[in-house]
């Protein structure tokens, strides 16, 4: 059940993260099994770190609703897995052709760019495989699951939001082009993540659509601070390139709005999250100190 509330968020997020790298670890193939190769570059990019916002949120959607961490940190997991090959092969040279990720080389340039594709298929491919094994959950609930992942990552979520996002580079892009390309391209899956924990948990339809209106609002939040951190962090501290997408001419929010007003639009949206959440009360707390994080974050 949810984690005791007395201690900080630093503390959760740091407590939940290494639960879910146990899970992580556990579900991968090991370097060991054949081909080695392609599992040697799965477990790289995914044990290379990472927040886990996705699975976290996921795990803490369901306990909003009771259900047991059991049934949810497989899945929650999962969603890492399909978050790590998305990583991967955005990171390729025919995309935004990047040499660091989470303060490592990219999978690209440690294992060639064919076994880098192959390592994020190898991911998306046993994120589906993980989801349907995992036996709490029932099969009407694997099934509905399943289609809410594929629904997210594909023309319509994260895949649609990467071309649009390719090829807006270069381009005058008008304000709701910004927005679908952020609501999708990032957006989709974390908004996904959330939904997933409310779905396992068994949420009436009225819940769920709460948590889809916070995971929708944390979602593009967090891209807008993505946005920002590429112009005011650096390198050291986000532990891959800065100022990629102003070189890029890429769509971002700060080139569009400029950087005061990307961060009040970004707390005018953590603010409206919370909001959806307030019939909850305390229970949506830990849900809250998320969506205020991502706001302060430097990394």
């Amino acid at each position: 059940m949810n984690p005791a509330v007395d201690v900080s968020i630093g503390e959760y997020l740091e407590t939940e993260r290494a639960r879910v790298d146990q899970e992580l670890d556990r579900i991968l193939p090991p370097e060991s099994e054949p081909p080695a190769s392609i599992h040697r570059a799965m477990r790289y990019s995914v044990l290379a770190g990472g927040k886990r916002l996705r699975p976290i949120l996921c795990l803490e959607c369901g306990r909003l609703f009771g259900v047991d961490d059991e049934a949810l940190v497989t899945a929650a997991a999962a969603l890492e897995l399909v978050h790590t090959y998305s990583l991967i092969h955005d990171d390729l040279p025919a995309m935004d052709n990047d040499d660091l990720r989470r303060g490592k080389p990219t999978n690209h340039r440690v294992f060639g760019e064919a076994l880098a594709i192959l390592a994020g298929d190898g991911l998306l491919t046993l994120a589906f495989e993980v989801i349907a094994e995992v036996r709490a959950i029932p099969a009407d609930l694997q099934i509905r699951i399943v289609h809410e992942l594929a629904y997210a990552l594909g023309t319509r979520g994260l895949i649609g939001g990467q071309v649009a996002d390719l090829a807006a580079a270069s381009q005058e892009v008008k304000e709701d082009t910004l927005h679908y390309i952020h609501r999708t391209k990032t957006g989709a899956l974390i908004c996904a993540s959330a939904r997933t924990g409310a779905l396992i948990a068994g949420a009436p339809e009225d819940d769920v659509a709460r948590v889809t209106e916070y995971g929708e609002r944390v979602g593009l939040a967090f891209q807008i601070v993505d946005d920002l951190l590429d112009v005011v962090g650096t390198e050291q501290e986000l532990g891959k390139a800065v100022h990629k997408d102003g070189d890029h001419r890429k769509a971002t929010y700060p080139a569009f709005y400029g950087v005061e007003e990307s961060r009040r639009l970004a707390e005018r949206l953590v603010r409206q999250a919370c909001e959806a959440l307030a019939p909850y009360g305390g229970r949506a707390r830990r849900l809250e100190e998320i969506a205020h994080f991502l706001i302060t974050r430097q990394s």
